[in-house]
C-alpha cells in the first residue's frame, strides 16, 4: 500500500499514456481505410464518367430545307444525318436525298440542307451536283471515290476478272458487251426484287436480255 501511495501519480500518468497510445493506434489503423475506400470510389466514378463522355457527346445540328419542321436540334455524336432529319419531322414529299449522305455521323454545329426534287433536277441539268460548302451532309468526292473503289473491288475479286452479276454496280455491269445503262439498271432492279442470281443463265430472266446478249457476256460473268 505504501508503494501505491508513493507512486500513485506516476501510475496515473502511465495509465494516461497507455490510454492515449490506444487512441492513436485505433485512429492510425482505422481512419486510413475509410480514406482509401473514399478515394477508390471517387476514382471509379471519374473513370465511368470519362467512359460515358468518350462513348458519345451532345451535338447541336441545324436542319433546313425539305423537312417538315426545320430548326436546331440536340442529338449525340452517335446519331446520323437520317436521325437528325427524323428529329426534324421527317422528309417532305418534295424532298430528294440523292446527294445527301444519310448515314454520316453528326458533328457539333453541323448544317444539314435537304434539297427539293426541282433543285436537284436543276443541279443535274447544270452538271453541278455538288453541294455548297455550307451543307455538311452532302455526299463528298471522298464518298464517291470510296463507292467506286468498292464497286471496282467487287468486280476484280472474282474468278479471272469476271463481273459478279450479284454484286456489281451499274458502271461495272456496263463494261459488259451489249449492256448499257438501261440493262444495267434492269439487272440491279431484278436482283433487288428477286434476290441473287443462282447461276449465270438466270440473267436471261431480266427484261431486255435474251439469248443473243447472253452469248456475248456469258464468258465474262459469274455469280
Amino acid at each position: 500500500m505504501t508503494f501505491l501511495k508513493k507512486h500513485k501519480g506516476k501510475i496515473f500518468i502511465l495509465i494516461f499514456i497507455l490510454f492515449t497510445l490506444f487512441i492513436v493506434y485505433d485512429t492510425y489503423y482505422v481512419e486510413p481505410e475509410v480514406e482509401v475506400e473514399e478515394v477508390t470510389t471517387q476514382k471509379k466514378e471519374d473513370t465511368e464518367d470519362k467512359k460515358e463522355e468518350t462513348k458519345e457527346s451532345k451535338v447541336l445540328v441545324d436542319v433546313k430545307g425539305e423537312v417538315n419542321t426545320p430548326g436546331v436540334y440536340e442529338l449525340t455524336s452517335n446519331n446520323t444525318v437520317m436521325d437528325a432529319i427524323n428529329k426534324a419531322g421527317g422528309l417532305t414529299k418534295q424532298s430528294d436525298t440523292s446527294n445527301i449522305n444519310l448515314s454520316k455521323k453528326l458533328e457539333d454545329e453541323m448544317v444539314i440542307i435537304v434539297y427539293s426534287k426541282s433543285e436537284i433536277k436543276k443541279m443535274n441539268e447544270e452538271d453541278k451536283i455538288e453541294c455548297p460548302p455550307c451543307n455538311n451532309a452532302c455526299i463528298t468526292e471522298e464518298d464517291e471515290k470510296a463507292k467506286l473503289d468498292s464497286e471496282k473491288s467487287e468486280t476484280t475479286n472474282t474468278p479471272a476478272g469476271k463481273i459478279n452479276i450479284n454484286t456489281a454496280g451499274s458502271e461495272a455491269l456496263q463494261t459488259l458487251d451489249g449492256i448499257g445503262e438501261a440493262k444495267a439498271k434492269a439487272i440491279i432492279e431484278y436482283r433487288t426484287k428477286n434476290g441473287d442470281f443462282k447461276n449465270i443463265e438466270d440473267i436471261k430472266n431480266v427484261s431486255g436480255i435474251g439469248d443473243s446478249v447472253y452469248e456475248k457476256i456469258k464468258d465474262n460473268i459469274t455469280v
